[in-house]
């Protein structure tokens, strides 16, 4: 896969998810009887990766969200092209996954081979009229997320590619909003805050960043005032940290301690205290 497309529809009320990764195979499931993109995303009991005892790269269960996504739409389009088969796969799924139209084949001479999901929210089952700002500003920010935590992939929204081609372009993004919203809250408090070091037009925001592997990359910068972290494992977003964040946190806190130790032997400086300095982990 390198690239993934979303579109976010607000008047129609849609939301596409388009990428090029090996399409699904289009055949009929030996032991099913339907085929599989109608398996994999109109029938219950059917996703994968349950076994949280073994060591794995990926998140979620396979299929799964996929299938909550129909069960709570008013319209749910699986479209998908196989290279192998040189088939075009079309169903429309509609309310609430309980009606499937019949599945539309077609030829793929070129050969392409990509996957798109088109789905409508069944809004009055969540109390909305739509796709309010919140929710659209959310949608935003994961596609965002997805810029900077998916590797080698372009990240196109609403047909204009993001200008984030890896984590530490995220990484400067993200400090760099931060600290302009903290200068803005700043100069709104009054002018004893000190805004002009984080409001717009400062300088850039100090980060230091490092990729240890394939699947460690770490930065943190200087936050306004408390612990702040963004997080996220096999690129899903761990709001609330974990032991992940722990971890480098953990070594952060007893690194910054042995440097002001060594400088002021007299200094006894505990962990929290460090903590409480500030750090903000990505």
């Amino acid at each position: 896969m390198d690239t993934i497309k979303v579109d976010i529809d607000v008047d129609a009320g849609s939301i596409s998810v388009h990428n090029t990764g090996k399409g699904i195979p289009i055949e009929i499931h030996a032991k099913e009887g339907i085929y599989i993109p109608e398996l994999i995303f109109g029938h219950l009991l059917t996703s994968s990766n349950y076994d949280d005892d073994q060591r794995k790269v990926t998140g979620g269960r396979n299929g799964y969200g996929a299938k909550l996504a129909n069960i709570y739409s008013t319209e749910f389009i699986v479209e998908t092209a196989d290279a192998v088969s040189r088939k075009k796969y079309k169903q429309v799924f509609s309310a609430n996954m309980s009606k499937r139209g019949a599945a539309k084949i077609t030829d793929n001479k070129a050969g392409a081979e990509w996957t798109r999901i088109t789905f409508k929210p069944d809004f009055e089952r969540f109390g909305m009229r739509g796709l309010d700002a919140d929710t659209v500003a959310l949608l935003y920010k994961r596609v965002y997320d997805m810029a900077g935590a998916v590797h080698d992939v372009k990240v196109v929204l609403n047909g204009e590619r993001l200008k984030i081609k890896n984590f530490k372009a995220y990484v400067e993004m993200y400090a760099k909003a931060a600290a302009e919203m903290n200068g803005k809250k700043a100069a709104a408090a009054g002018p004893l805050i000190g805004a002009s070091e984080t409001g717009p037009g400062a300088g850039k925001p100090t980060i230091i960043y490092e990729r240890f592997s394939d699947r460690w990359e770490v930065a943190f910068c200087p936050s306004d005032g408390q612990f702040n972290q963004v997080s996220f494992v096999n690129a899903i977003a761990t709001t609330k940290g974990g032991t992940h964040v722990e971890h480098i946190a953990k070594q952060l806190v007893e690194g910054i301690g042995e440097v002001v130790k060594k400088k002021n032997k007299s200094v006894a400086l505990k962990p929290f205290q460090v903590r409480r300095a500030a750090l903000q982990l990505g």
